[in-house]
């Protein structure tokens, strides 16, 4: 991998951990169902309007869009709005890694090495400790919606694993088009007219501000600019070289919420996501000495891109190019193959 592409790879694994302090600054103005409403309708609307849609089934595309957009950054935003720190919220959502690895052997007959079994349940015992840690010294409520954002992720995740031979920014922007309008009605139900007609009223104020260069910073910056950049590296390389730039998007996420508000990481915490981090690598690699593999390891990418990341941050079938398919096949493996969404993600994500 030439040293430019190397540091472009890092660029995207910053850009999408800035999107969680980011999305943090959004939801100081806007409620998270009316944020991730206003987020994918800026998508959506130049994706109809210039981007053509993947051939692929409508039904699974819906279902991608379910997935990735609705079920993730609803709860994900959710979480963030509850009390969920912006760094702690980046490690939290790589529990999609593990979600995507079991689920696709319960529905996809996917096969589970014993490598990734004992890295899906290292990554496991790792989040409950996260978890067990917050619930004696803060809210459990944000760590169990961002579980479920995550879980949302896994399911989309999976449905694009049989996404097909598309291309993968095209097929990003187009399940974008599916969370705005149930993400709209959920404000409207949820949040309440009132709430959404004042946040919407007052966004070109001067206090509105951080909060617009953050819903723009989401849209602009982690999605297009860094799904773009990320999409042309895979189109490059094997995506077992490219994938784990993605483990640094939580690192970058934590390191960027300390700076920006102070959130001083928990040793705890940091050292438990550290070892879901480690536990998702050693599940993604297929055998002592050998890179690690296009398998759950990519799912992380989602968080920042769509937030998010995402955008959060997370790769598509359509990235898993004919040369990682034949070796798969002669090496008897098929790994997970998580999607790449904007984010988290993106998101992731």
């Amino acid at each position: 991998m030439l040293l430019r592409d190397r540091l472009l790879a890092v660029v995207v694994a910053v850009v999408w951990g800035l999107n969680f302090p980011a999305t943090a600054l959004a939801l100081e103005h806007f409620p998270p169902f009316l944020l991730a409403a206003l987020r994918f309708t800026l998508l959506a609307i130049p994706t109809l309007l210039f981007v053509p849609r993947p051939k692929m089934p409508f039904g699974r595309l819906l279902l991608i869009g379910f997935g990735l957009g609705v079920l993730q950054f609803a709860f994900l935003y959710l979480s963030m709005a509850s009390g969920m720190p912006s760094g702690l919220a980046s490690l939290v959502l790589q529990a999609s890694a593990p979600f995507t690895v079991v689920l696709a052997g319960v529905f996809l007959r996917e096969r589970l090495s014993g490598r990734q079994v004992v890295g899906v349940t290292i990554a496991v015992c790792a989040l409950a400790a996260i978890a067990v840690h917050r619930s004696q010294t803060a809210a459990l409520l944000p760590v169990v919606l961002a579980l479920c954002g995550a879980l949302g992720w896994a399911i989309g995740n999976v449905a694009t694993r049989r996404a097909g031979p598309v291309n993968p920014l095209h097929l990003t922007l187009w399940w974008s088009v599916v969370p705005p309008i149930p993400m709209a009605v959920l404000s409207f139900v949820v949040e309440g007219p009132a709430r959404m007609g004042h946040a919407l009223g007052t966004a070109f104020t001067p206090s509105a501000l951080p909060a617009d260069l953050g819903l723009l910073y989401i849209v602009l910056v982690a999605s297009l600019v860094g799904y773009g950049i990320w999409s042309r590296l895979l189109g490059t390389y094997p995506s077992s070289t490219v994938a784990p730039f993605s483990m640094l998007v939580p690192v970058v996420g934590v390191l960027a919420s300390w700076v920006a508000f102070g959130e001083v990481p928990d040793l705890v915490e940091v050292l438990a996501g550290a070892v879901v981090v480690g536990g998702v690598l050693w599940a993604s690699r297929t055998a002592p000495g050998l890179p690690a593999a296009p398998a759950a390891v990519a799912v992380a990418v989602a968080a920042g891109v769509a937030a998010a990341s995402s955008a959060q941050t997370m790769r598509s079938d359509a990235g898993f190019d004919h040369h990682d398919r034949a070796l798969d096949q002669q090496t008897g493996t098929d790994p997970v193959v998580p999607a790449l969404s904007p984010g988290a993600g993106d998101a992731p994500r």
